[in-house]
């Protein structure tokens, strides 16, 4: 009896001896897991603070790095003849003159040509569309980013010319009695749309502008009252929206501009739009279409000598009388808000963005900002160049001519 409780207790305690080596094994390998999964958080933190760091690098690299030279990357040269200016078509250049227009690829290729005959040539551009008119003739010619759409004739000399994203044009006509918009759609055909304003009543259109749909028209618009020359700014509407609406004026700001004279007036995008007069300029918003509204005034004291925007951007030249600065640039969201502001005493003659980046060149100079307003580049270039925009390549810049084509890469 006692040698089979001594062989039970040897079996008890081979048992417990086995069950506590497998839960030893057992724990050994949680603890062997644990740190594998321990070792692999470490390794990704690692990887993300590696990313991060990254990022950041890139970021205050774009933001705050100045560049200080550049080298050419390609030049092409371009045919010799008459020359009026470049603009930005979609994402290429548009070269027009008197003879005609040529628009060159962001590489300079050579993508399409159309010939007409001008005297003197004026453009506007909406996204991928351009309108070029005879100002002071009565032609007129319609491009897409592939090429001509179409060509229409007015009954009168033409004064201004504005496209919509669209291709729907829209012409200022004038003559003794009074002035005329009209349109026309982008195979050139005349639209069945004239609003006609008597000098004596209703003033004179300054300026035009199309939304990009085609559908909204804006007016800076001078008229007599009394002795006093006034302007006022006007929003027609030509869609479903305007059909009820008298005249189908569906906005029109006096007050704002009952001592200014509006220069200019630009849409921006669907929804905000701009003018400038020589006491400021003044954001719209047009969310409600039927009732645009003025959401900012910003007043300067000091003359505007260049107005530039972009989609997204409206950016003014100043001459700068409260410091030893020769010129203060401004740049502003499309609701209004300020960018930044800064002061440079280089002569220039032009002002342009495209792509997050300002250009003020001429006289043979030429400086970058970018939209934190960290001057990214500020140096010499050939003082032919009429027109900066951003290449499709990282730091590439493109410097157009009435001759050559020229991609730089700055370093």
């Amino acid at each position: 009896m006692s040698e089979i409780n001594n062989r039970e207790a040897r079996k008890r305690i081979l048992r417990e001896r086995m069950v506590s080596q497998d839960d030893s094994e057992e724990k050994e390998l949680e603890e062997r897991s644990e740190r594998k999964k321990k070792r692999r958080r470490i390794i990704w933190v690692v990887i993300l603070i590696i990313a991060l760091a990254a990022v950041l690098g890139v970021f205050l690299f774009r933001r705050y790095f100045k560049f200080s030279s550049f080298e050419a990357s390609w030049s092409k040269d371009l045919n010799r003849g008459s020359f009026a200016g470049y603009k930005r078509l979609g994402n290429d250049l548009l070269k027009f003159s008197r003879d005609g227009a040529t628009c060159y690829s962001e590489k300079g290729e050579e993508l399409w040509t159309a010939s007409y005959e001008m005297k003197n040539p004026a453009a506007a551009v909406n996204g991928k569309f351009a309108v070029i008119a005879d100002q002071q003739g009565t032609t007129l010619q319609i491009f897409s980013e592939d090429g001509k759409t179409g060509t229409a004739t007015t009954n009168l000399p033409i004064v201004k010319a504005a496209v919509s994203s669209t291709g729907v044009t829209a012409v200022t006509e004038t003559d003794q009695s009074g002035n005329y918009i009209t349109f026309f759609k982008k195979d050139g055909t005349a639209l069945d749309i004239t609003i006609k304003m008597k000098i004596s009543g209703d003033g004179f259109p300054v300026d035009i502008a199309l939304s990009p749909d085609g559908n909204r028209l804006m007016v800076s618009n001078e008229y007599i009252d009394g002795q006093d020359l006034k302007g006022r700014v006007l929003f027609y509407d030509f869609s479903e929206i305007g059909k009820n609406i008298p005249n189908r004026l569906v906005g029109a700001f006096i007050d704002s501009f009952s001592k200014s004279l509006v220069a200019r007036v630009v849409y921006l995008n669907p929804t905000y739009s701009f003018a400038v007069a020589d006491t400021g300029i003044y954001f719209f918003s047009s969310k409600n279409l039927a009732s645009p509204t003025l959401i900012k005034e910003i007043t300067e004291s000091d003359e505007i000598q260049t107005v530039f925007y972009s989609e997204d951007y409206a950016g003014l030249i100043l001459k700068n009388t409260a410091s030893s600065s020769r010129y203060r640039l401004e740049i502003y969201k499309a609701d209004g808000t300020a960018v930044f502001k800064k002061e440079f005493n280089t002569p220039y003659t032009n002002a342009d963005i495209d792509d997050g980046y300002v250009f003020v060149y001429g006289s043979g100079n030429l400086t970058i900002y970018n939209m934190a307003g960290t001057e990214k580049f500020s140096g010499e270039i050939d003082p032919q160049v009429s027109a900066v925009t951003r290449g499709s390549a990282p730091n590439e810049f493109i410097l157009a001519g009435s001759t050559f084509l020229r991609s730089i890469r700055l370093h």
